[in-house]
């Protein structure tokens, strides 16, 4: 019996828990308990019989009538089994849809009759046009609340079928429904003689879900490597799709090494041939090293890469930060990522590609991605699991985006280090000391340039080569058409931590004196360098203190509202949380603070 997944979609109160709870209602998979259950709840909310509490779970979902979390139920019919998928209507549970519509074979667009195509209606058909599903079946609901009225049917499904041609969803079929009083759900409503079609169950029974991985090529991503005892060795995952045979050539990734299947085990003893969903522990006729996350592939194969064109959605509460460190997990790996710029942001309502330099909550767009190592990526479109990744936020570890690779950036595979002869170790040796970066971070008037300044002078007195890339300076030239966005201020201090990491390769001692007020861009701009080539250094005053210092009137005119995202007062600071050095420039002088410095240093052999 041939399983499908789908999905419920659609606006706020379309009644998608009510149609799920009429289908298993209908399909007689309630167990008495659940009926009388269902009827007590029912009784104490005021109403007859409630189907929507069938799939509404949480506290909070029934007392407000609405759909937060996505809910799972499992039904069979005497033609097929089902897993469906309830997904939030509200806008901002969009992250929520995301996730059930990752897994779905087909949706159930749900809408209201009295109301029509709303914006909810479009972005999640949007949603459900990007993640591949392409078996959609529009369903009209409440038609009960319009006089089951041909033209209004036969209007919307007009309109939305036009809609969807243009975000790529060619066929679409259509269906009047009445999910409370269960017309066209499970049985023909004898209320509308003008609609002839299948009902619901009937397009779910029917409609073709035959697993097209199957006729892909082979991939298979290894979750485990099977090392009972000294004698096997064999690894284990789920083929994602294709089929792959005892004795076919495959490729390994990374490292694109061949070797041919050996074996194919399984609990029930080994096969001759293995396909799309199936898991198997493959044994490889050779000895190669090969760990968790590597791809075995056959056929055409895919592309290795660091970088890639992918549709985003965002799904973080802080909007999206271009030049940002990310992590991106894909397949089973998970590897640092960045984003640029959007390309363009998707108007939800039109279609239209908008000018867009970020992306916020729930908002759609494409962008240029990179990865901080190659990784072989197929097209979505193609594999779901080779081209879909999320994006997680490096410091709280919550996932705010997902990812669909469009297509791999064939310039990143024709990059290559350039090895020279004259490398910065040799460059300390004529110096007389290494490189490093001290890295000067605090609110503005803290006294970040001043100690810099003084640190510089007492290591040049030493005979020490050094440099320093001040705040101000730097905005002057290299990041002149920056301004002072959380996105500009990312971009600001990627930029000089990219300058200062060529400096140490220079062999100079850096002094960075910035306000950089995130800490996952300080932590960039630490991974750059070598552990033992970074000093960072707390200015730290309290904001009184600062504002006291402020002979420009800055903080005076943020707090006026006349300069916008001013740290301290309208965009956040956030402290170190284990700088090498903290100073506190409200509690000593800025001689002081320096020697403190200047110790550090000499405690890391610098000076």
């Amino acid at each position: 019996m041939s399983l499908l997944r789908f999905i419920t979609c659609g606006s706020v109160d379309d009644g998608k828990s009510t149609l799920i709870g009429r289908l298993l209602y209908d399909t007689r998979q309630l167990h008495a308990d659940q009926l009388a259950t269902l009827a007590a709840d029912s009784k104490h909310r005021g109403s007859e019989l409630d189907l929507s509490l069938l799939v509404d779970g949480l506290l909070a979902e029934r007392e407000q009538g609405i759909t937060i979390d996505v809910a799972y139920r499992y039904f069979a019919t005497e033609a097929r089994t089902f897993i469906v998928a309830d997904t939030p209507g509200h806008e901002q549970y969009t992250r929520n849809m995301v996730t059930g519509a990752s897994t779905a074979d087909a949706a159930v667009i749900l809408l209201d009759a009295r109301k029509g195509m709303l914006r909810q209606t479009r972005r999640h058909s949007h949603i459900v046009s990007l993640l591949g599903i392409r078996r959609v079946v529009l369903a009209v609901n409440k038609i009960d609340l319009v006089g089951y009225d041909q033209k209004t049917f036969e209007d919307i499904a007009a309109e939305y079928r036009t809609f969807a041609t243009g975000i790529g969803i060619d066929e679409v079929a259509c269906v009047p429904v009445s999910a409370l009083d269960g017309s066209n759900v499970v049985t023909p409503a004898t209320t509308m003689p003008w609609y002839d079609g299948p009902t619901l169950l009937d397009w779910l029974e029917r409609v073709d879900a035959e697993d097209l991985r199957r006729d892909a090529a082979f991939r298979m991503i290894v979750q485990w490597v099977n090392r009972p005892g000294p004698d096997f060795r064999g690894l284990s995952g789920s083929i994602l799709g294709g089929t792959v045979r005892v004795g076919d050539t495959v490729r390994v990734y990374p490292g694109e090494q061949r070797t041919t299947i050996e074996r194919l085990v399984t609990f029930d003893g080994d096969l001759d041939e293995a396909g799309a969903g199936q898991s198997v522990t493959a044994v490889l006729a050779d000895d190669l090293d090969v760990s968790r996350g590597a791809v075995l592939t056959g056929g055409d194969d895919p592309s290795v890469a660091d970088a890639c064109q992918a549709d985003l959605i965002w799904m973080g509460e802080q909007e999206m930060l271009p030049g940002r460190r990310y992590l991106a997990k894909i397949g089973a790996r998970t590897v640092g990522l960045t984003v640029e710029a959007p390309r363009h942001r998707v108007d939800v309502d039109t279609g239209a590609h908008l000018a867009a330099k970020t992306l916020h909550l729930n908002e759609i767009g494409v962008a240029n991605v990179h990865f901080d190592q190659p990784i072989a990526m197929d097209p979505y479109r193609d594999n779901r699991d080779l081209g879909g990744f999320i994006i997680i936020d490096r410091l709280t570890n919550a996932t705010v985006g997902a990812g669909l690779v469009r297509f791999a950036l064939r310039r990143a595979t024709n990059l290559r280090w350039q090895d020279l002869t004259v490398d910065k170790t040799k460059r300390a040796q004529l110096n007389g000391h290494r490189g490093c970066v001290v890295w000067f971070t605090g609110l503005s008037g803290a006294g970040k340039s001043t100690v810099a300044n003084l640190v510089e002078q007492r290591l040049h007195a030493q005979g020490r080569h050094t440099f320093i890339l001040d705040g101000d300076n730097v905005r002057h030239g290299l990041n002149k058409d920056l301004g002072f966005t959380d996105a500009d201020r990312v971009e600001n201090v990627r930029r000089v931590g990219e300058v200062a990491g060529l400096m140490v390769d220079a062999g100079l001692i850096v002094l960075v004196s910035f306000i950089s007020p995130f800490r996952a861009e300080r932590s960039l701009a630490r991974g750059i360098v070598a552990a033992d080539e970074f000093c960072e250094v707390h200015v730290d005053a309290s904001l009184t203190v600062a504002e006291s210092r402020d002979t420009k009137g800055l903080y005076a005119k943020a707090r006026r509202g006349e300069l916008p995202n001013f740290t301290g007062i309208d965009s956040p600071y956030e402290r170190p949380q284990d700088p090498e050095v903290r100073v506190d420039t409200g509690a000593c002088s800025a001689e002081e603070a320096a020697d403190a410095v200047l110790a550090k240093l000499a405690e890391l052999g610098v000076c």
